[in-house]
């Protein structure tokens, strides 16, 4: 059935709502996924922040248009699934990367992100951005380290005067 100018509409509208706000974007060939791949694969991203799609590629192409994704309008061509990272860079890279090891009729075509076109060999470096609590946590041990050196720092003199009176009392004592 073919979909109507409002139909066509209301996708591009939605589709470009969502380029709008993403930080990363993967288009994939999906040519040989059965349903039940194609449902995993949705459920996957579901729970993973990430936004899936499957859109004509002339009504991706005006979706894209005027946003960070602009870039990737060239190499919309085939049937293509879009994905994207909707919380944070990496998830969508890491969500495709990760449902293409198991299932080898997913091949990326096209990575983009900040409104740059990344060559495909790109992917594991973005899967591999961390999360938005690992970076987190990353900077927090960065800001503590410094306040830990100092304790440490301060704490020396007091322990070294210490361990230099348990060896003169240990050296004191009689032998037992």
């Amino acid at each position: 059935m073919p979909l109507s100018l409002q139909d066509k509409k209301e996708i591009v509208s939605e589709v470009a709502e969502v380029a709008a706000n993403a930080y990363s974007a993967i288009a994939a060939e999906y040519n040989g996924l059965s349903v039940g791949q194609m449902t995993e694969l949705r459920a996957t991203a579901r729970n993973s922040g990430v936004y899936l799609r499957v859109v004509k590629n002339s009504l991706a192409r005006r979706a894209v248009e005027g946003t960070n994704f602009d870039c990737m309008r060239s190499g919309l061509v085939g049937p293509l699934i879009l994905a994207f990272s909707q919380e944070e860079p990496g998830a969508a890279a890491r969500l495709m990367k990760d449902f293409s090891k198991e299932n080898e009729q997913l091949k990326m075509r096209l990575v983009s992100l900040g409104g740059n076109l990344l060559d495909v060999s790109e992917i594991d470096r973005l899967a591999s951005l961390p999360t938005r609590e690992q970076a987190l946590s990353m900077l927090m041990a960065v800001m503590k380290a410094p306040v830990e050196k100092m304790v440490r720092t301060l704490a020396e003199p007091h322990a070294k005067l210490v361990r230099t009176f348990a060896a003169l009392r240990d050296q004191k004592q009689p032998a037992a």
